[in-house]
């Protein structure tokens, strides 16, 4: 999750500009490192529209950074897991809709063989994780930035969320990603 030194997630219109300043070869190539260790991304709706719009045309877009390609072949074929009530058709490749039951379908889904599942974006998903404690790791990426207002990653958490850093990488944009696991799990330290 990209963050802001004040906790936002996103601008209070959802904007991400402040995000991309600071995107550069390095971060690109953790996110994909970061993106090889899973098979499975979950997606809200409005993330969904997003990407789907975005990444099925990459691979062939010539003004596209090549170094990129990989990670938009494991986007498009890696299992997406679309979290919606309105949507009704999803055309983006290896997406399956599920109207409801977000924790049986997270608890389904970590009972199957695989690698790793991970969220990109949709707050309303990684609040609902939160609130059920389904987050095994948090990786956040924090951007010196201040919005001042916005999305807030940690909204209406009524639970008290205790996490142990076991691992950190900065870039030279500025960018750090810490990462976490919640307490009650137990922390390998690299």
């Amino acid at each position: 999750m990209n963050v802001t030194l004040d906790g936002f997630m996103a601008g209070p219109d959802c904007e991400l500009d402040w995000h991309f300043v600071y995107w550069n070869d390095e971060m690109a190539e953790a996110a994909a490192r970061q993106l090889s260790k899973a098979d499975t991304i979950l997606l809200g709706r409005i993330t969904y529209r997003a990407m789907a719009l975005y990444w099925p045309y990459q691979t062939t877009n010539l003004s596209f950074a090549r170094q990129d390609i990989a990670f938009a072949d494991m986007m498009n074929n890696y299992k997406k897991v679309v979290f919606s009530r309105t949507l009704t058709h999803l055309g983006w490749q290896n997406s399956r809709l599920v109207k409801g039951g977000l924790k049986k379908e997270i608890r389904r889904l970590k009972e199957e063989k695989g690698k790793n599942i991970i969220v990109f974006g949709s707050g309303s998903i990684v609040s609902a994780l939160i609130k059920s404690d389904l987050i095994d790791e948090y990786q956040l990426w924090v951007h010196p930035v201040l919005l001042g207002k916005g999305k807030p990653l940690f909204k209406n958490s009524k639970n008290k969320i205790q996490l142990n850093l076991f691992h950190q990488e900065a870039f030279s944009s500025g960018v750090t990603v810490f990462f976490y696991k919640p307490s009650s799990m137990t922390v390998y330290v690299k």
